[in-house]
C-alpha cells in the first residue's frame, strides 16, 4: 500500500493540473492533503474534479480559522468510518478508518499552526492523544510546521528571513521541535529522519522557509515495522507545483 502527503499551497490554483500530474505519476492507495483553499465551494466542486481526476474518494475537513484539509482513498479500499476534527486546531484534521487485509488502519491529514511555536504544540499533543498510537495501526500526517528532534537544524534556521524566525525557534534561539516531538513521545515513529528537506521547492520557494523538513508522516509501531522506502518526491512537475514537495512511503500491509 502505497501513502503520501502533500500541502498543494492555496488550493493549488492554476497549477492544479500539475498537482494531479505528480499524484497520477506516484499512484498513492491513500493521499493526504493540505490548504485545499475553496475545495467545499459551489457544491465541492473543485473537490469533486481533484477526486476524479486521481480515482479517489475524498473525505474534506473544513477549517474555521485556516483551510480545509482532505484525506483521499482509493476504491479497492472502503472507508469504515470518517471523522472531521476543527475544534483547537489553526486549520483542521480530516480521518479516515479504511479496511485492509491486515485490519482496520487509521489515517489522518493535519495542519499544525503555521505562526506559533506553542500552540503547534499543544495541537500536536491534543491529536497524538486523540489518535493514540496503542489503538493499532495509525497514521498521521502532513504539514506540522515543526521541525524534528534529532536533526540538524542549523541551514534551515539560517536560511529563513528575521521576520520568520519565531516560527521555528524558541526563546533560546534554538530550533523549536516540541510539536513533532509530542508525538514521538507518544509513541509514534517518524519515518522521515533523514529524508532531507521538504520545503521549498524550486519553483515556489519563500522567504519563509529555510530548507526545512516540514511535512512528516507519523506512525504507531505496527506500521513502522512494515514501513519501506519514504522519499521526498523532487523533479519534474514536482518541482513547481506547490511549494512544499510531496513526501511518499510503502506499507507493506498487501503487496503492490
Amino acid at each position: 500500500m502505497r501513502f503520501m502527503t502533500w500541502n498543494i499551497r492555496t488550493g493549488g490554483g492554476d497549477r492544479l493540473p500539475a498537482i494531479i500530474e505528480v499524484v497520477k505519476a506516484e499512484r498513492p492507495d491513500i493521499l493526504a492533503v493540505q490548504e485545499l483553499r475553496d475545495f467545499h465551494r459551489y457544491g465541492e466542486k473543485r473537490l469533486r474534479h481533484f477526486a476524479e481526476s486521481v480515482g479517489m474518494t475524498p473525505h474534506l475537513a473544513r477549517s474555521v480559522l485556516g483551510q480545509p484539509v482532505a484525506v483521499l482513498v482509493r476504491p479497492e479500499f472502503p472507508i469504515l468510518g470518517r471523522s472531521i476534527v476543527r475544534w483547537r486546531l489553526h486549520h483542521a484534521a480530516a480521518s479516515v478508518v479504511v479496511s485492509t487485509p491486515a485490519g482496520p488502519l487509521t489515517v489522518v491529514s493535519t495542519h499544525l499552526n503555521p505562526f506559533s511555536p506553542y500552540r503547534r504544540m499543544r495541537e500536536a499533543r491534543w491529536l497524538a492523544a486523540r489518535y493514540a498510537p496503542s489503538r493499532g495501526m495509525v497514521l498521521v500526517a502532513g504539514d506540522l510546521n515543526g521541525l524534528a528532534p534529532g536533526e540538524d537544524h542549523t541551514a534551515g534556521l539560517a536560511g529563513l528571513a528575521p521576520l520568520y524566525h519565531r516560527r521555528h525557534m524558541n526563546a533560546a534561539g534554538e530550533a523549536d521541535t516540541r510539536a513533532v516531538g509530542a508525538f514521538l513521545s507518544a509513541g509514534f515513529t517518524d519515518l522521515g529522519l533523514g529524508a532531507g528537506p521538504t520545503v521549498p521547492t524550486p519553483g515556489l520557494g519563500g522567504k519563509e522557509f529555510g530548507p526545512m523538513r516540514l511535512d512528516h508522516v507519523l506512525v504507531s509501531p505496527p506500521l513502522a515495522a512494515v514501513a519501506r522506502d519514504l522519499r521526498v518526491i523532487r523533479g519534474g512537475a514536482a518541482d513547481s507545483a506547490s511549494d512544499h514537495f510531496p513526501v511518499r512511503v510503502d506499507l507493506d500491509i498487501i503487496p503492490r
